[in-house]
């Protein structure tokens, strides 16, 4: 083929060339994935909730308790490099709520941490997590006076 010439490809010669080097759908698997991983989040959540309702803690202490010890195994296991490991499995499962907020206020303070405790981990970690806080916040604040005003 000269040099500035192209090949003239039809719409189907162009089609089968893509079809040849696209991997194939893993939706299947990546749904029965992501519902698993999230389903064993959440059931280690009530295992969690169940284990600190024997203990005698009111409802509303073992709802505190549950999301303290949630954020907390996540936030590890991101520092220890499993989140992502159990991500890759798990998928979007691993986006539960709450230990995925952790993995996602731990993963960039981890990687800014070369740039000082301060500047880089306190900053790093909302990266991510400051929009959604930020956010929150403001919805929060609007929520509230609706309510005030609606009585």
């Amino acid at each position: 083929m000269k040099r500035g010439h192209y090949m003239e490809l039809t719409k189907g010669e162009y089609a089968r060339m893509v079809d040849n080097v696209t991997p194939g759908s893993k939706l299947l698997r990546d749904c029965a994935g992501a519902f698993l991983g999230g389903g064993m989040i959440c059931t280690i959540g009530q295992l969690i909730t169940d284990l600190y309702t024997l203990t005698g803690f009111s409802q509303k202490d073992v709802a505190c308790l549950t999301s303290v010890t949630l954020i907390f195994l996540g936030t590890l296991l991101t520092f220890l490099g499993a989140y992502d490991n159990i991500a890759k499995y798990a998928g979007a499962g691993t986006l539960v709520p709450i230990t995925g907020f952790a993995n996602a206020v731990a993963s960039p303070a981890m990687e800014f941490k070369t740039e000082g405790y301060v500047p880089g981990t306190a900053t790093g970690m909302f990266a991510i997590a400051g929009p959604v806080i930020a956010y929150g916040t403001a919805a929060s604040a609007l929520y509230g006076i609706i309510l005030l005003i609606t009585g």
